[in-house]
C-alpha cells in the first residue's frame, strides 16, 4: 500500500437521530484519524442527515476508515473525492475596509467571484463560496488585510448525474 498522504472525501448517510455524528466523531478519534473539516446537513429524506468529512491519511487509514464506518450502522458511506463529484466550501470573512482599502478589496472579491454582503464604514463581510484550494487562495490575497474574523463551514459536496448516495453502487 502506499503511504503517501492524501486528502479524501467522505460522504456519509446516518438517521437523524440524537448521538449519532457523536459516535461518528468517536469512530474517527478512537482510531487516530484527523478530521479536517465535518459538515452536518439535512437530507430530502427527513430521517436521514447526510455528514461530509474531509480527512487526510494513506490508502490504510482510508480502507480502515471505510472498513469501521461500514460496521457500524449507518445507512451509507462513499468516497467522493472523484471526478464524479462536486464540493464546495463557504467562507464569510469580515476584514477591516476603510476608504482607502475598499476598492482594492472589491476588485479582489470580483476576481475571485465573491459578494459583499455587509459594508460597513469601517468594515465589510465578504462571502466566497468554492473549492477549499480557492478559499486558501482568496484567504492568502486577503492576508495583507486586516481580517477581524473568519468563518469556513468546511465541505460538503455531492455526487454528479442521476445517481444519488442512497442508490450508489458502491456498497462498502
Amino acid at each position: 500500500m502506499d503511504k503517501t498522504e492524501r486528502s479524501e472525501i467522505l460522504s456519509i448517510l446516518v438517521s437523524n437521530e440524537p448521538g449519532v455524528t457523536a459516535r461518528l466523531g468517536s469512530l474517527f478519534a478512537r482510531r487516530g484519524f484527523n478530521i479536517d473539516s465535518f459538515t452536518a446537513s439535512p437530507t430530502n429524506d427527513p430521517k436521514l442527515t447526510r455528514i461530509t468529512i474531509a480527512t487526510t491519511g494513506d490508502d490504510r487509514k482510508f480502507d480502515q476508515i471505510l472498513t469501521q464506518t461500514a460496521k457500524q450502522e449507518f445507512v451509507k458511506t462513499i468516497d467522493i473525492m472523484d471526478a464524479k463529484s462536486i464540493y464546495r466550501e463557504l467562507l464569510l470573512l469580515k476584514v477591516k475596509a476603510d476608504k482607502k482599502d475598499r476598492s482594492q478589496l472589491m476588485e479582489i472579491v470580483e476576481i475571485y467571484r465573491g459578494r459583499i454582503v455587509d459594508l460597513s464604514r469601517k468594515s465589510m463581510i465578504i462571502e466566497l463560496t468554492g473549492s477549499s484550494e480557492k478559499i486558501d487562495g482568496f484567504m492568502d490575497m486577503m492576508s495583507c488585510y486586516d481580517l477581524i474574523d473568519v468563518c469556513r463551514t468546511g465541505v460538503t459536496g455531492i455526487n454528479r448525474g442521476d445517481a444519488g448516495i442512497s442508490d450508489s453502487s458502491d456498497d462498502q
